[in-house]
């Protein structure tokens, strides 16, 4: 079988970030719960010209100026996103003309031309999705070379249960034959179930209702009967409008988080037996590194410890654990369970196979699709921190989308890695961001601000949204 995978990578955070120290404090959350018992310190926010599709075109800009990338032998640009900026175009097709016009001097004009371009979405997993399919596309064909991207912004209300794991950003990466840093070996173990742990609906509103609030901020008292009467005599464009209903689109999901672990767990363990029918695997001594999903930092840690038990279990090393904590009393003590987690020995196989992919994470927050990406980068640029033989090693992927769908996949590492991962300065450049106060965070949640906050040298950002009789509502973009 050919050799696929990811010959090179880059990414894009946005320079600006919300101290979670800070956060905790405003809204009154002992800062241990978040630091220690989430693994969060700071949160990746973009600034009030940054969308999905600005942040992928620049992880994608810099993939192709790093690594001399030809667009125009590129035969697919797949980008897996659920912060799509449009309805009907995908945000993919804004990348690639916001790109055609940037390298045009360079590559000549509509240097993706022949270039197949979808959006991918299933929550957290649209990347994954992606990523497989360009893997079995480039392993049909001959020299086939397409480009994944994940791209997202991770946003909650304020006050919210899930508003302290929000974060941004985007990964891309060159997918080809004969891989620079990392083959996957087609098996892909999956479990899927229709659910409801986080889902972006429609939210509908009627319009005569909208209208008799409105009256109350004025202090005005409005009938049904009266609204209707009004709206049927106005003439504006917002209401005269022939639809009865006004639908609205938020950024900010509905969502259960702790029917969400569970479902999270539930679908990862039922993939890792759909995987291991395929691929049988000794997960504690074949998978070096194990990179998961990171909703917020420790969440993979904290999701697979019944798992891990299997394992020992497996390998016929639970006396190792009942010398450390002792027996359960029960097949269901959840106590026991935690002292698990708080082991030594837990602990041991968290900092050897875990803990490298959460160091991103934890300086960024959640970046929905480009997590599991960004969680390799972590895990591949602590390697060469520390020295790592990582050469011909296997790492696990362990993927999860809300709806529900995860994906368990296996990688193994090529020779030339650390030549595509050296130039990648990871931690430096979020060390170099913009701190923020909590009354600009909010007032950038809000949508009140109306101007630029930080630096746009050589960013590709959001340069304004039309508002003519055929383009309203149309994106435009900008390389300064």
């Amino acid at each position: 079988m050919k050799k696929v995978g990811i010959d090179s990578l880059s990414y894009y955070v946005p320079s600006l970030y919300v101290d979670i120290e800070e956060l905790a404090s405003v809204r009154d959350i002992p800062s241990d719960k978040l630091v220690k018992g989430l693994g969060l310190k700071k949160m990746a926010t973009p600034d009030y010209d940054e969308d999905s599709a600005s942040i992928a075109a620049n992880s994608l800009y810099r993939l192709i100026k790093q690594n001399n990338i030809d667009p125009r032998k590129v035969g697919r640009v797949y980008l897996g996103t659920e912060s799509g900026v449009d309805a009907s175009k995908p945000t993919s097709s804004y990348v690639v003309e916001i790109l055609e016009d940037v390298f045009a001097e360079e590559y000549g004009e509509r240097c993706f031309k022949n270039c197949d371009i979808v959006d991918l979405t299933f929550a957290c997993a649209g990347a994954v999705d992606a990523l497989q399919n360009c893997c079995d596309w480039v392993r049909n064909g001959s020299n086939r070379k397409a480009i994944v991207i994940a791209s997202d912004i991770a946003k909650y209300e304020l006050n919210s249960t899930g508003e302290y794991t929000q974060g941004a950003g985007s990964v891309s990466m060159l997918i080809c034959e004969d891989p620079s840093i990392i083959s996957f070996n087609g098996s892909w173990g999956v479990s899927t179930k229709g659910i409801g742990d986080f889902f972006k609906p429609r939210r509908i509103f009627k319009k005569s209702n909208i209208l008799i609030e409105a009256a109350k901020l004025l202090g005005q008292e409005v009938s049904s009967n009266e609204a209707e009467v009004l709206l049927d005599k106005a003439d504006s464009k917002f209401w005269s409008d022939s639809n009865d209903l006004i639908e609205v689109y938020k950024e900010e999901p509905i969502f259960e988080g702790q029917f969400s672990n569970e479902s999270y767990k539930e679908r990862v363990y039922e993939a890792i037996e759909n995987f291991n029918e395929q691929n049988q695997r000794d997960i504690l001594s074949d998978w070096e590194n194990i990179i998961f999903h990171l909703p917020y930092a420790y969440h993979g840690r904290r999701m697979i410890v019944n798992k891990w038990l299997d394992w020992m279990k497996e390998n016929e090393n639970f006396d190792s654990i009942y010398s450390e904590i002792g027996k359960p009393e029960s097949a269901n003590d959840k106590e026991w369970i935690k002292k698990v987690a708080k082991s030594s020995i837990y602990k041991s196989f968290v900092e050897e196979k875990i803990s490298p992919g959460e160091r991103a994470s934890s300086e960024i927050g959640n970046m929905y699709t480009a997590s599991i990406f960004m969680s390799l980068i972590s895990s591949l640029v602590e390697a060469i921190e520390k020295d790592k033989k990582f050469e011909n090693k296997k790492i696990g992927f362990i993927s999860y989308g809300s709806g529900s769908k995860a994906k368990i996949f296996e990688g193994t590492v090529q020779k030339n890695w650390m030549t595509k991962i050296k130039p990648i300065n990871l931690f430096d450049s979020l060390d170099n961001r913009k701190k923020i106060n909590i009354d600009v965070y909010e007032n950038l949640h809000k949508r009140k601000v109306s101007s630029n906050i930080n630096n746009n040298d050589g960013i590709i950002k959001l340069s304004k949204i039309s508002n003519g009789e055929f383009d309203e509502g149309l994106r435009n973009y900008k390389k300064h």
